[in-house]
């Protein structure tokens, strides 16, 4: 199930078993590409990331999966007596995005393909970690410089990057960057302007070998952290827009070392915002619900990565689209069981 089946300008055609990295082998000759994937890019296959996936890197100039645009069309198995193939389009393909297998076996998926240019990878280093913070807004902003990937680390998190601490300065906080080549002057420039200063750099030939930095960015950054540390755990939390960054500020501080930033920045409805993936020091279940709840009152949101429920992660209410697509098709609730809260309180026995 890993064929692409056909490719035109700006959208593609593949089984649901294509990984993400060998769909762009074919597509890049062509001049385009994925608009976004995981930091798993090389072993993730399209069909799980639009089962389990939110965005990733590219999600600074193409949003989320889940906004329109982002899936063109998706091909399902149902589980019914006698099973059918049904073929979703438009606004209709969010019956199955992002609902881990519980309603729909997925085959096949139209995705859209976005211009292929030669990325470098940058890493730009900073005194303190808002400083960094406040350069990722402001490159995110910054529509003349062509951009896939802003990820930002407060330290200690850049100790923990082995393959790359020739780059991290002790103590400093660190900006890890994908932009066009030919943007490297004007990133140059802005990183000046915010006291930054360049310590690492690929062309897009050099960036094909070796360690790719994306690899140590979204959820990868808690990978390297657990390896060093199994203490370490993480939040996934979006902070409203606000260019001065008010509330990242005050989360960073109040936490201090128990919550340490991680920032990927994100395009939400033609804004650009922090959404954080910070590591969080385990020390009791009741003390990680109190620093979800503190972020949720002050105006953070939170998706929990630490529940197996469909509803209780990010959507936080039963999606009833979902929920009656699965009725349809998987009449027995044999999908992914146990996974979808709204099922199970409507087939209580």
């Amino acid at each position: 199930m890993n064929a692409v089946k056909w490719i035109k300008p700006g959208i593609a055609c593949t089984e649901a078993g294509a990984k993400l990295a060998a769909i762009d082998r074919l597509t890049r000759p062509q001049g385009w590409e994925v608009r976004m994937a995981p930091s798993t890019y090389r072993t993730a296959t399209i069909g799980g990331f639009i089962g389990g996936g939110s965005g990733g890197i590219g999600s600074v100039m193409y949003g989320q999966l889940a906004d329109r645009g982002n899936l063109q069309a998706v091909r399902v198995a149902t589980l019914e007596d006698t099973p059918r193939m049904i073929e979703l389009r438009g606004d209709a393909v969010q019956k199955v995005n992002h609902a881990y297998g519980t309603n729909g076996i997925i085959t096949e998926l139209e995705i859209p393909l976005g211009p292929a240019y030669p990325w470098a990878e940058v890493i730009i280093t900073f005194d303190d970690f808002i400083s960094a913070a406040r350069f990722g807004q402001a490159l995110g902003e910054a529509d003349g410089i062509i951009k896939k990937l802003i990820s930002i680390h407060a330290w200690p998190i850049p100790s923990y990057f082995a393959a790359l601490q020739e780059a991290l300065p002790t103590g400093k906080a660190a900006a890890l960057l994908m932009v066009s080549e030919a943007d490297l002057g004007a990133l140059g420039d802005l990183a000046n302007q915010h006291a930054g200063t360049l310590t690492y750099q690929k062309d897009a030939q050099a960036a094909s070998k070796g360690a790719a930095i994306g690899e140590f960015t979204w959820n990868h950054t808690t990978l390297h952290a657990r390896n060093a540390d199994a203490d370490w755990t993480y939040l996934q939390t979006v902070f409203p827009y606000d260019r001065e960054l008010n509330l990242l500020q005050h989360m960073y501080e109040h936490f201090g070392n128990e919550v340490v930033m991680h920032l990927e920045y994100i395009r939400t409805q033609g804004k650009i915002l922090p959404a954080a993936l910070q590591l969080v020091r385990y020390s009791t279940a009741e003390r990680l619900q109190e620093i979800i709840r503190y972020h949720e009152e002050k105006g953070a949101f939170i998706a929990n990565p630490h529940t197996y429920m469909l509803e209780d992660g990010g959507r936080k209410t039963v999606d009833e689209n979902q929920l009656r697509f699965k009725a349809q098709v998987d009449p027995y609730g044999l999908m992914n069981p146990g996974k979808m809260r709204g099922w199970l309180e409507r087939h209580r026995e």
